[in-house]
C-alpha cells in the first residue's frame, strides 16, 4: 500500500464523555465532584498529540457546557478538532465515578448522545483522506447501530484513500451483547491494519486465554500487526511472521483509567513520527516498548487525560530504566 499524502498522522474517531468523579459526601448529603474528561478515542488523541504526532478527533458533541469543555481540552492538547460537529438536537455523554471499598464504579448516561448519531460529513471525509492512519474502537461499535456504520464508512474511506486503519476492541459488555458484539467487533478487526484487542475483551467475548491463541485468532482475521494489551503482564506484539512480548514498565500504579488508551496513542505516534510509516520489526517492538512505558507512567496518577505522559517524560523515564530490551517470544 503506497503513502498516501497526508498532513493529519492521526484521525481517531469515537465518543468523548464528560467525567464526573465523586469526591466526597459531607453530612448534609451534598456531593463534591471533580469533572474531567474521558472517552477511549479522544484519550488515544490527546496520548497521541503529547507525543508530537499531528493528531486530530471526529465526533460530535451536544450544545452544551460539556460539549464547550471538549474544544478547550482539544485546544489546549492541540489536537485538531474542526471538523467536529455540534448537534443542537443530542447531548455530550456523560457518566459518574463513584469510590468505595470495592474500588471505582461507573454510570454512565450515553443514550441518545450527539456521539450515537454521528455521521461522517464532508469536513471528516476530507480529514480520513489526509490521515496517516484512522482509529475507531469497539465503544463506538455499541454505542448505537448508526454509530457502528458510521466506524465502518470511515475504515472504508480510510482504505481506499490509502491510509491505514487501528482499531481498538474496547469492549463494554453493558452495550450489548456478547454474541452481537463478537461478530462486529470480528468484522472491524477485519477491516484494520493493526489491531489492539485488550486481553479481556478477548476473554469475554471468544473465551480464550492464551496470549499466543489470542493472537493467532485475530492475525487470522487479516491485520499485519497485532498488539495484544496485557495490562501489568504487558503486550504482545505480533505480525503474521514473528511476535515479541512486551515487558510490563516497572511503576507504582494508582489508578489504571485510560492507560490502554496511552498505550495506542503512543504506540501510533511513534509509528507515524517518519516520513514513511515505521513498520520494520526493530521500529514495531520500539513503538510497543514506548508504549508500554507510557501506558505505565499514566496509571501513576488519577484519571483519564491529566496522567498521560508527555514524550519527554517519556523519554527520561526509559533512558532511568537503561532502555530495557524487549524478549523475543
Amino acid at each position: 500500500m503506497s503513502e498516501p499524502a497526508t498532513a493529519l498522522d492521526l484521525v481517531c474517531l469515537g465518543e468523548p464523555m464528560l467525567e464526573l468523579n465523586l469526591q466526597n459526601a459531607d453530612r448534609t448529603g451534598g456531593r463534591t465532584y471533580l469533572e474531567a474528561h474521558g472517552g477511549d478515542a479522544s484519550n488515544v488523541a490527546v496520548a497521541a498529540a503529547r507525543q508530537g504526532a499531528r493528531a486530530a478527533f471526529l465526533t460530535a458533541v451536544g450544545d452544551d457546557p460539556a460539549g464547550r469543555s471538549f474544544f478547550e481540552l482539544w485546544r489546549r492538547e492541540r489536537v485538531d478538532a474542526q471538523a467536529v460537529r455540534v448537534d443542537p438536537d443530542h447531548p455530550t455523554g456523560l457518566y459518574f465515578v463513584s469510590h468505595d471499598a470495592e474500588g471505582h464504579h461507573f454510570s454512565y448516561l450515553r443514550r441518545g448522545s450527539a456521539a450515537s448519531h454521528y455521521q461522517l460529513d464532508a469536513a471528516a471525509r476530507a480529514q480520513i483522506e489526509q490521515a496517516r492512519v484512522v482509529l475507531a474502537a469497539g465503544i463506538s461499535l455499541g454505542i448505537s447501530e448508526g454509530a457502528a456504520d458510521t466506524v465502518f464508512d470511515a475504515m472504508a474511506l480510510a482504505r481506499s484513500a490509502g491510509a491505514r486503519v487501528a482499531f481498538d476492541t474496547n469492549y463494554r459488555p453493558k452495550l450489548w451483547p456478547p454474541r452481537r458484539a463478537s461478530a462486529v467487533i470480528g468484522e472491524a478487526m477485519r477491516q484494520a491494519d493493526i489491531v489492539f484487542p485488550g486481553f479481556e475483551d478477548i476473554q469475554m467475548l471468544l473465551g480464550l486465554s492464551d496470549p499466543d491463541t489470542i493472537v493467532d485468532h485475530v492475525l487470522a482475521q487479516g491485520p499485519g500487526i497485532v498488539v495484544l494489551k496485557m495490562g501489568h503482564a504487558g503486550a504482545l506484539l505480533a505480525t503474521p511472521e514473528r511476535r515479541w512480548r512486551i515487558p510490563p514498565f516497572p511503576c507504582s500504579p494508582v489508578d489504571a483509567t485510560g492507560a490502554g488508551d496511552a498505550f495506542c496513542g503512543s504506540f501510533l505516534a511513534v509509528m507515524t513520527q517518519g516520513e514513511n510509516l515505521m513498520t520494520e520489526d526493530d521500529d514495531l517492538k520500539e513503538a510497543a516498548r514506548y508504549a508500554a512505558c507510557a501506558a505505565a507512567l499514566a496509571t501513576t496518577s488519577f484519571g483519564a487525560v491529566p496522567p498521560i505522559p508527555t514524550r519527554g517524560a517519556v523519554l527520561r523515564a526509559l533512558a532511568q530504566q537503561g532502555g530495557a530490551e524487549v524478549h523475543h517470544g
